[in-house]
């Protein structure tokens, strides 16, 4: 099976001069390099998987901050985009956020990072840290969002893309929907899911409204997303950075784990550490000339 060998840099810092494109072409001599956005993202095919090709190419960059993955050349381009929100694709963990609102954030963080490394089940710690926001004013959420929230770098621009090819896009979070509702339409996406925060008298009760939606409820979105859209598991991708995202990204043809925790790093098919959500266009072969405003 053929593969793409992708080098992807964050476009705000395009480090991939002639230097290092010619360094690299002299390591595949045999293997024509293809330009998807000048000084950000390239890429050559090889014959078959190899991950001694992944450690040549770290060679040849000597450093330089860019993400290499091999993906398959096969149904490169994906017809289903499903994707995490908290720290993919906004740069924040919203329940964190109104823990700091809380007075409580030390405490709160310290669990979220506990569970999004996969060390606590996530609708016990998901429960645990929305009880300790009870009496909260959900005034606070407006707040938040207001305030706090912002988009990933590339997020809309990899959604509108996705889009404009006819592509299914969902925001599928473990999060609530006072945030996801706002985001996905920031961002663009078609559909969304997430936990329901429960509210009376003005004020949080400390309480998630069942069933608790986690990481089982991620892969079954993806599964029946691709059912509805009658789309083949084979053309499907997924993106997240947490434990509660795993099944999600290993079901999905191609599961990226950007920014994410060692754990989901080690088990994704690609790895997303410097680059912007644009770099999930680029693992698709989608050169920047081709992206959606």
């Amino acid at each position: 099976m053929a593969y793409i060998l992708s080098i992807i840099a964050n476009p705000a810092a395009p480090v991939i001069n002639g230097d290092v494109k010619a360094r690299i072409e002299k390591a595949f001599p045999h293997s024509p390099l293809t330009e998807l956005s000048p000084g950000v993202a390239y890429e050559l095919q090889v014959d078959a998987y190899d991950e001694s090709l992944l450690l040549a190419v770290r060679h040849v960059l000597d450093g330089a901050p860019a993400d290499i993955n091999l993906v398959p050349l096969e149904r490169r381009r994906k017809k289903l985009l499903i994707a995490d929100m908290d720290s993919t694709i906004i740069g924040q963990e919203c329940i964190d956020e109104l823990a700091d609102f809380a007075g409580k954030r030390a405490e709160i963080s310290d669990i979220t990072e506990r569970a999004m490394r996969g060390e606590l089940d996530f609708e016990a710690a998901l429960k645990e840290r929305v009880a300790m926001l009870k009496g909260l004013s959900a005034s606070v959420l407006e707040d938040v969002y207001e305030q706090r929230i912002t988009l990933t770098p590339g997020a809309k621009t990899l959604v509108a893309t996705m889009n404009a090819t006819g592509a299914a896009t969902a925001l599928v979070s473990g999060g609530f929907t006072f945030f996801t509702d706002r985001v996905a339409k920031a961002a663009g996406f078609q559909s969304v899911q997430a936990n329901t925060l429960e509210i009376a008298d003005g004020a949080l009760t400390g309480q998630v409204r069942e069933p608790i939606l986690g990481r089982a409820a991620k892969q079954n979105a993806l599964l029946r997303l691709a059912g509805e859209h009658k789309i083949e598991l084979e053309d499907t991708m997924a993106v997240g950075d947490g434990a509660n995202d795993l099944a999600m990204l290993e079901r999905a043809a191609l599961g990226v784990a950007f920014r994410a925790k060692p754990a989901v790093a080690e088990l994704a098919d690609a790895r997303i550490r410097h680059g912007d959500l644009t770099a999930l266009l680029y693992l698709q072969g989608i050169p920047q000339a081709e992206f959606a405003a």
